[in-house]
């Protein structure tokens, strides 16, 4: 797995490239400099767990035939104040699910992602304490 990163200006923003061409751009804080022009480096974390687990969970309840119609997440997280380097401490994923659901077989799913199979959560977890919830609609 390789990244590319190229600056896009004279401060922060950049574009990472990955091996198949697709693109994001990062951006710092305007409070050093930067202008908000694209995630900045510890939303990416925060994006690639909420990914990573979306995508275990899709793959697992596709596998028990449960009828997904829909997956939202919001994943907030909460880092140590007054600290360089300043990781997250506390991170909470939320999972909202669309359809005719059996609850059992989502709990089984979101507990296997976030417990077993993200390969985020489990780089994350070293540091942070990790929780999750989930709600489901029909």
């Amino acid at each position: 797995m390789k990244i590319q990163l190229r600056r896009l200006n004279q401060a922060f923003h950049m574009q990472a490239a990955n091996e198949d061409g697709r693109t994001v751009d990062m951006d710092a804080s305007p409070a050093i400099g930067g202008e908000n022009l694209g995630f900045r480096p510890m939303q990416m974390l925060l994006a690639g767990l909420g990914g990573c687990s979306t995508i275990d969970i899709i793959t697992i309840l596709k596998k028990q035939r449960q009828p997904l119609e829909d997956i939202r997440v919001i994943v907030d997280g909460e880092r140590e104040p007054n600290v360089e380097p300043s990781l997250f401490r506390e991170i909470h994923v939320h999972f909202t699910l669309k359809g005719k659901l059996d609850e059992d077989k989502v709990q089984k799913a979101v507990d296997l992602s976030m417990e077993k199979y993200c390969s985020v959560a489990k780089t994350l977890e070293k540091t942070a304490n990790i929780t999750y919830s989930f709600s489901i609609e029909e």
